[in-house]
């Protein structure tokens, strides 16, 4: 399987991505850009100084000038790319996977995102076609800092009008490189912390935050000291899970419900963007804000470009991605934690009561089949389900009856870029007809992966 992605480069090391490919890579990207000035970024992955470095040797060979920010997290990159002047630039990481994999996330100019539509399959073609002569005149490398920089960036997010105390897990990931410089610029902002040590072979759990049991950890330390609510990231902070002073889950999609709230009194009336996988309570939420709601497909290249196109300020996706305007259109875990401090320190309720009314349809959650001919099987959907609405914007959604029904139901099933897997997300007006549906689907798909 090819580690060229839909969305980013993503392999295990050293088999499938090694330094020399990662040179190859650098060269690539180098001619991509047109040369000019890149900027690197990179992980706590134990492989990431040596595929960065190779990537940096690539760059510098094709004759592009390199700014290596050293140890960063992917939202840092993003930062740095869009507030350099740079012509684009790249973050070696492998997100939330294990240990033994590891890839980057590019960007062009501005920290516009790079997919494999808009340049990925270029730079795997120029990877497989025999390697360019060097350029006549090597590249310059420059090393900076900009960890204070970011620091007072995420800061500037921060409107926090009481004391509050936050329960974080860094999962041993980069939010623990970043944080020790932005929590001290949080003002009346007590953190309690756990596993903020980066560390690339992730000793204490899997650093992804969409599974419930790697929730644990901060459940309990939210429970053991009091606070106000729980954040998780993901190995490189571009995501992050919350939990409230329960330690009950409150997932993405209405956390983006109750950001966009908070957002659209700051601003009235802007557009919010939310992935289709959302809880029909999104945009509900956002048009009853006076905000104008804007469903999009799944992935952040998509988000940022409608975000982009409609001037957004603010969206989510249910994976824990969350996107701000002021962050060059970026997503950001660490921003998101800070978005929800200021939310929670304007309300005298506790974070439990003000998603209480947001928990008022019935979702499962994303459920993934191994399925070898997506096409067909969604045409089979498709016509099994004529008589409900349906778009295909992404895969193809069909809904039920009308919202606050006691027959309502809805459902979305949209292929994978890259494996043949079907991702199913189902919502209804109770849970008995959601589990209903949903094991009507489970027999037309199959058994639901693990």
């Amino acid at each position: 399987m090819s580690i060229f992605k839909a969305y980013d480069i993503r392999g295990t090391v050293p088999d499938q991505l090694d330094p020399a490919l990662a040179r190859r890579i650098g060269q690539a990207f180098a001619a991509h850009l047109g040369g000019g000035r890149i900027l690197v970024g990179r992980d706590m992955r134990t492989h990431s100084p040596e595929i960065a470095g190779a990537v940096i040797e690539g760059l510098a060979s094709a004759g592009a000038d390199v700014v290596d920010i050293g140890l960063a997290s992917t939202p840092m990159t993003y930062f740095a790319i869009g507030s350099q002047d740079v012509d684009g630039g790249l973050c070696v990481t492998a997100s939330h996977n294990p240990g033994q994999y590891n890839g980057m996330k590019l960007c062009s100019r501005g920290a516009k995102p790079i997919s494999r539509a808009t340049g990925i399959a270029d730079l795997e073609a120029a990877c497989a076609a025999p390697e360019p002569d060097a350029a006549p005149e090597r590249g310059a490398v420059e090393t900076i800092d900009l960890q204070d920089a970011y620091a007072r960036h995420v800061a500037s997010f921060a409107r926090i009008e009481r004391p509050l105390r936050i329960a974080i897990d860094a999962a041993n990931g980069m939010a623990g490189h970043t944080l020790p410089r932005i929590l001290p610029l949080l003002e009346g902002v007590e953190a309690e912390l756990l596993f903020m040590e980066p560390d690339g072979t992730f000793p204490n759990h899997e650093a992804n935050p969409l599974k419930e049991e790697n929730l644990d950890p901060v459940r309990e330390l939210v429970r053991r000291t009091g606070a106000d609510l729980g954040v998780s990231f993901d190995g490189d902070a571009d995501r992050c899970c919350f939990v409230d002073e329960t330690g009950a889950t409150v997932p993405a999609d209405l956390m983006t419900a109750l950001l966009a709230r908070d957002f659209l009194a700051q601003e009235p009336g802007k557009p919010i963007v939310y992935d289709l996988r959302s809880s029909w309570v999104v945009k509900e939420e956002i048009a009853r804000a006076g905000g104008q709601p804007v469903r999009d497909r799944v992935g952040h290249s998509f988000i940022k470009a409608t975000m982009r196109g409609n001037g957004a300020v603010f969206g989510g996706e249910l994976s824990g991605h969350f996107y701000f305007r002021d962050n060059f259109v970026c997503d950001s875990g660490v921003i998101a934690m800070v978005s929800a401090l200021n939310l929670l320190s304007r309300s005298s309720e506790p974070l439990s009561v003000l998603v209480k009314d947001l928990r008022r349809y019935h979702a499962t959650g994303e459920v993934n089949f191994h399925v070898e001919d997506k096409d067909a099987l969604l045409a089979e959907l498709k016509a099994r389900y004529q008589d409900g609405r349906q778009d295909e914007l992404d895969g193809i959604t069909v809904e039920f009856g009308e919202v606050g029904d006691p027959s309502w139901w809805w459902f979305n099933v949209r292929p994978s870029n890259t494996e043949p897997v079907l991702r199913l997300n189902l919502e209804a007006s109770d849970a008995a007809l959601r589990d209903a549906h949903r094991d009507e689907l489970i027999s037309i798909l199959g058994n639901p992966e693990e």
